[in-house]
């Protein structure tokens, strides 16, 4: 049943990612409802699979590469789902779930067999801590999709090109907004998730902090958003510097999450 699940999840947001690319060639109404309700159907069909499996291991299942990239893929999916309906940028999604795909595909080089959880892990803090985090890695992924459209957009004003795509994209000013509201939605679920994984490190560990590399890459990560959260609030950071901060700090992001698992040993090796 769980294989089925992930199988239709995994076909789903294939042809999600074929109707968004086939709606940046041509945006038709059509294309844009069809796109939307076959990733709104992968997304559900994800959560099923993630519930189905919660209810077989017993926890939550975000203990391992594979859950994890899969949990991250759902919460990208579900947040990108919010941010279309609230700014109509159907658009946005043809370079939202390619990146959805791209990790449920990686997640099947993985191991996915349920195995007992590693007593660390047996806490309240477990659910919490990591759905807090995804759910902000989440939001700053869109932030990088947007970040990307933003760039490709200020490229055609400067060079004074205006061609088919620019026609097809949002205005700046929209990407910037949405930039801005993935930030702001996004840093504070990293810092609580940073807050609660520290006080749950003191209950399992006996230190709130321990410069574990997993800690210390959560650290930087959090420096990075911090600062471009705090130069748009403050210094007025906007536009191109803020696209590609946001593009810089997904990919600290990216390392934080898989670098470290893959490249670094710790306390965290095992998730």
């Amino acid at each position: 049943m769980n294989a089925v699940l992930f199988v239709a999840t995994l076909l789903l947001y294939l042809a999600a990612t074929v109707a968004y690319l086939a709606f940046l060639v041509k945006p038709r109404e059509v294309l844009g409802k069809i796109s939307r309700w076959v990733l709104t159907g992968g997304f559900a069909i994800h959560a099923v699979y993630t519930v189905d499996r919660y209810v077989e291991a017993g926890y939550t299942p975000i203990t391992n590469l594979h859950e994890s990239l899969s949990f991250f893929g759902l919460a990208i999916a579900g947040v990108y789902l919010i941010f279309e309906r609230k700014y109509r940028t159907i658009i946005l999604g043809s370079f939202v779930t390619p990146l959805v795909l791209l990790i449920l595909i990686g997640s099947t080089g993985f191991p996915s067999a349920i195995s007992p959880l590693n007593p660390a892990l047996k806490s309240r803090w477990l659910a919490v801590h990591t759905v807090m985090a995804f759910l902000s890695y989440a939001a700053f992924a869109v932030a990088f999709g947007a970040a990307i459209m933003y760039l490709i957009q200020e490229h055609f004003l400067k060079s004074k090109k205006l061609g088919a795509l620019y026609q097809k994209l949002p205005s700046l000013d929209v990407l910037d907004e949405i930039n801005y509201r993935c930030l702001t939605l996004g840093f504070p679920l990293l810092t609580f998730a940073i807050i609660s994984g520290a006080i749950w490190a003191e209950s399992a560990w006996g230190t709130y902090w321990s410069w574990d590399p997993k800690e210390t890459w959560s650290l930087i990560t959090w420096f990075v958003y911090a600062a471009l959260l705090h130069g748009r609030l403050t210094t007025g950071w906007r536009g191109k510097k803020a696209a590609w901060l946001a593009i810089i700090g997904f990919f600290v992001l990216l390392f934080t999450f898989l670098g470290v698992n893959l490249f670094m040993s710790g306390l965290h090796s095992y998730t």
